[in-house]
C-alpha cells in the first residue's frame, strides 16, 4: 500500500527498501538545495589574493586512469596551481540522463585522493539540455576566474585546427553536422565530433557567450585508450575489480568498495517516484517540468496507468538526442519546473559549494581567490 501527498511535495510510502529510501532521500535533499540556491543572490566584488586556478569539469563516474592522466598532466604544466575539479551535482544524473555510479561526495573523495586540491559542485546535468549545462560550466569557470582549463580530446583529422582556434581565444560553435567559427562563420569540420571533442567546442561557445577571455587558457591533453565504461560498471556490479585494475587507480577502487559496502553504489532510478509522477501529475504540471515537451506530456496522460518505467519510456518522444528519453526520466524524478531551472541558471552559481578539499590551507587559499562569492562547505 502507498500513500501520496500533494504531488509537488515528496512522495510518501509506507514501506521502502534501504536502497529505495537512500535514492528517495538524496533526490528530495537535492531538490531542496536547488530550490534554495536559485533564491539566493550572487555576491560580487574584487578578488583580493589570486592563486593560479586550474579548473576542470569532469563527471568522475568513476574517476579512472584517463582522468588521473589529464589531472597529472595539467598540474605539471602549472606547478603550484590549485587544481579545482567541478563535479556535476544535484540529482546524481549524467548528461546522458543516467544515474551516476557514485554520489558526488564519493566522486569528490576519489578526486582529492588522486591529487585534486578542491572539488566543487557543478550543475545538475541530468535535467538540463546540453547547451544549458555548458553555459553553467562557462559561468562557473568565469566565477573562479580559471587561469587554465584542461580538457581531454581524441585526435582526429582536422581537429587540431579547431584546437588552435580555441587556443587563440576564438569561439567555435557546433551546428547540425558541422563546426563553425563563431566570428567568421567559416566551416571548420563537416560531420559529427567525438563526444570529448564536442564538449570542448560547446564549452568554447559558452565561454564566448559569457564574455570570458579563454585565450591560451586551455590545456589540451590527448586522451588515453583502453578504458571501458562497460567493464568498469560490470566490475562494480560484481564487486570484483581484478579485470579493471589497469583502468582504475587504487584510490578509486577503495572508495568504490566503501560505497558498495554501504549500499550506496551503484546508484539507480527512483522507479516508484517516476511512475507516480507519470500516473498522477496533471497535464499542466507535466508540461511545466524541465525538458518535457507538450507532445511527451500529452502522450504520458494518454498512456496511463503505468506499472513500469519501460511503459513510461515508450510514451516519450524521440527528441533530438539519443539520450533524450533518459533525461526525461530524470526530470520526472527531480520534478523541477522549467521556470525554476531558468531562474537557477540566470543566477548560477549563486553558491560555490565545496564537496571536498585537500587540507585547510588549500581551502583558505581558494577562498582568498574568490572572496566575491558565497562559499559553503558540504556537510
Amino acid at each position: 500500500m502507498k500513500r501520496i501527498n500533494n504531488l509537488s511535495n515528496d512522495f510518501k510510502y509506507y514501506t521502502m527498501s534501504s536502497r529505495e529510501e537512500f535514492v528517495r532521500n538524496y533526490i528530495s535533499r537535492d531538490r531542496k538545495i536547488l530550490l534554495e540556491d536559485f533564491k539566493k543572490e550572487p555576491r560580487y566584488g574584487e578578488i583580493e589574493d589570486k592563486f593560479q586556478i586550474i579548473a576542470d569539469f569532469t563527471e568522475y563516474s568513476p574517476l579512472h586512469a584517463g582522468h588521473m592522466h589529464c589531472m597529472g598532466w595539467a598540474k605539471k604544466q602549472v606547478p603550484g596551481g590549485l587544481f579545482v575539479a567541478v563535479v556535476p551535482g544535484p540529482f546524481e544524473r549524467s548528461g546522458r540522463g543516467l544515474p551516476y555510479i557514485m554520489t558526488r561526495k564519493a566522486r569528490a573523495d576519489s578526486a582529492v585522493a588522486v591529487g585534486a586540491d578542491i572539488v566543487i559542485e557543478g550543475p545538475p546535468m541530468g535535467i538540463m539540455g546540453s547547451g544549458q549545462y555548458s553555459l553553467c560550466l562557462a559561468k562557473i569557470f568565469k566565477v573562479v576566474n580559471a587561469n587554465y582549463i584542461p580538457r581531454g580530446y581524441k585526435p582526429v583529422s582536422g581537429f587540431e585546427r579547431i584546437l588552435q582556434r580555441i587556443s587563440d581565444g576564438r569561439g567555435v560553435a557546433p551546428k547540425p553536422y558541422k563546426i563553425v567559427d563563431m566570428d567568421t562563420g567559416e566551416v571548420l569540420i563537416s560531420g559529427k565530433l567525438h563526444e570529448d571533442n564536442y564538449v570542448i567546442v560547446s564549452l568554447s561557445k559558452s565561454l564566448k557567450k559569457v564574455n570570458f577571455d579563454f585565450k591560451d587558457k586551455f590545456i589540451f591533453v590527448e586522451r588515453i585508450e583502453g578504458i571501458s565504461g562497460t567493464k568498469i560498471r560490470e566490475a562494480v556490479l560484481s564487486n570484483d575489480f581484478r579485470s579493471v585494475c589497469g583502468m582504475l587507480p587504487p584510490e578509486t577502487i577503495e572508495i568504490l568498495k566503501r560505497e558498495i559496502e554501504a549500499d550506496r553504489t551503484p546508484l539507480h532510478r527512483d522507479e516508484k517516484g517516476i511512475i507516480e509522477c507519470a500516473n498522477h501529475g496533471s497535464l499542466e504540471y507535466l508540461k511545466s517540468l524541465s525538458l518535457l515537451d507538450d507532445r511527451t506530456a500529452e502522450s504520458i496522460i494518454k498512456g496511463r496507468l503505468f506499472k513500469s518505467i519501460a511503459q513510461v519510456e515508450r510514451c516519450i518522444s524521440q527528441g533530438f538526442s539519443r539520450h533524450f528519453k533518459n533525461r526525461i526520466l530524470s526530470s520526472l524524478e527531480a520534478r523541477i519546473r522549467k521556470d525554476t531551472l531558468s531562474a537557477y541558471i540566470d543566477k548560477y552559481p549563486s553558491v560555490i559549494r565545496i564537496l571536498n578539499y585537500k587540507d585547510k590551507k588549500t581551502l583558505k587559499n581558494f577562498k582568498k581567490s574568490i572572496p566575491h562569492r558565497r562559499i559553503e562547505v558540504w556537510q
